[in-house]
């Protein structure tokens, strides 16, 4: 059932037809939930979708807009019901700096991550867009944070995350701070976590709870 709806998915990303997409997304949410539309349809379809656009290069930005406009739609309902659902535990589970990086101004993949690490009980440090690099070290340090999230939408603001990675090597707390990172871009292209020096990236807003957990706990 999974693969034949991804595959109906597919095919609604590329006839641009975002009513079928929502509709179906949202169909299978009333019986299995947001989270589990999103693991089992939207992120194999996606993924696709992006192959489909790195390899044959015939979809264009506008029509890449819609899609994303589908993904977006449907992880914030995921978000809502993620916190809808979250346990009222006060326990946290670490602190994390969030931000988009120095000249990008793309902020709902930020806002989407933020939400869901808050509900699986990350403190999250909300720094905005257009974050220089010094400023996600300093708060970083003032709260003690383990992770640093930042986020790119385009490959040329995506290359100023280097600036973070450089700092925290200069200063010796690469092995105290996590770098993670994400956007759209590093879906397209894959490599670019190892150019801007990133340890560890996710597909969509849902996973990032086990990344951030994940790079915290690497640190010794």
């Amino acid at each position: 059932m999974g693969a034949e709806l991804k595959d109906q998915l597919y095919g609604f990303f590329i006839n641009a037809d975002k009513e079928g997409a929502v509709n179906l997304l949202e169909h299978f949410a009333e019986a299995n939930g947001y989270e589990e539309a999103v693991k089992e349809i939207l992120e194999p379809a996606l993924a696709e979708f992006g192959d489909h656009w790195t390899k044959v290069g015939d979809i264009s930005l506008a029509h890449g807009y819609i899609v994303g406009k589908i993904a977006e739609e449907i992880l914030t309902k995921a978000a809502d019901e993620k916190v809808k659902n979250s346990s009222e535990s006060n326990e946290i589970k670490g602190k994390a700096i969030m931000g988009n990086i120095e000249d990008d101004f793309h902020s709902l993949g930020r806002k989407l991550v933020a939400t869901f690490l808050k509900a699986s009980g990350w403190e999250v440090h909300d720094l905005g867009n257009d974050v220089p690099a010094e400023e996600f070290i300093s708060k970083a340090l003032e709260v003690e944070a383990s992770v640093i999230g930042v986020s790119a939408m385009m490959y040329t603001t995506a290359v100023n995350i280097k600036k973070v990675r450089m700092l925290l090597d200069e200063r010796n707390l690469s092995g105290k701070i996590k770098l993670a990172v994400g956007g759209a871009i590093f879906r397209l292209r894959p490599s670019l976590l190892e150019e801007v020096g990133g340890d560890g990236t996710v597909g969509n807003a849902l996973q990032a709870p086990e990344l951030f957990t994940r790079l915290s706990n690497s640190i010794k």
